[in-house]
């Protein structure tokens, strides 16, 4: 039986642009057991906050940026303060989400996710904005126009939230999370921001 590690995230978390790194670290360490058909890794959207126009008030500013500095503090994470400056953010992360959910049907989720992230972390632009979003496919080599129309159809279908209810079904309500799923049993993977090699034991000891 292939056992599935479910990675959920959002592409605004910035502990999921803290976390880029081992994660990165973490999939290659796995890639003999994805090649012995012993594992899948299936990405799964969190989704933090909902569809918004409503500016972000200072408070949260302030709060969020604390956060930036917390993680680049921590884990030597580079982010571009001057977001907070020149751009006019809003608590939405649906359509960035969503167009991880678009990039998914072509094979470029993982593309999309990392350009979304330095747009945002790295370039001061405004995920919460379809025109980033567009310039992000683009760069990735989608279709700006069938990317409009498919971002579209997934938002009046409501399959985003399909995934997130799943999400939280499942138990996974923080970002970034991991857990195993082997059958019908889902065992959480404790996450380590700075070494991935306490997770690989984790995950290779509940294939064992």
């Amino acid at each position: 039986m292939t056992a599935t590690l479910i990675y959920c995230y959002d592409p605004m978390c910035s502990w999921c642009w803290g976390f880029r790194p081992t994660w990165t670290k973490l999939q290659k360490a796995l890639q003999d057991l994805i090649d012995a058909n012993q594992l899948t890794i299936q990405p799964m959207l969190g989704g933090l906050a909902v569809d918004s126009d409503v500016v972000m008030p200072d408070e949260m500013k302030a709060k969020l940026e604390g956060t930036w500095q917390n993680i680049q503090r921590s884990l030597g994470t580079e982010f571009n303060f001057d977001f907070w400056r020149t751009t006019t953010p809003r608590r939405s992360t649906y359509p960035a989400c969503r167009a991880c959910y678009v990039a998914r049907d072509t094979g470029l989720e993982e593309e999309m996710y990392h350009a979304i992230q330095e747009a945002y972390y790295l370039n001061a632009k405004n995920p919460s904005d379809l025109d980033t979003l567009i310039e992000c496919a683009e760069q990735i080599g989608m279709n700006a126009d069938g990317f409009q129309k498919t971002m579209q159809h997934v938002k009046n279908e409501r399959l985003l939230e399909e995934e997130i209810e799943q999400a939280r079904r499942l138990g996974l309500n923080s970002f970034p999370s991991l857990a195993l799923l082997i059958g019908d049993k889902l065992t959480p993977i404790p996450l380590d921001y700075k070494d991935h090699s306490s997770m690989l034991n984790a995950i290779k000891k509940a294939l064992s």
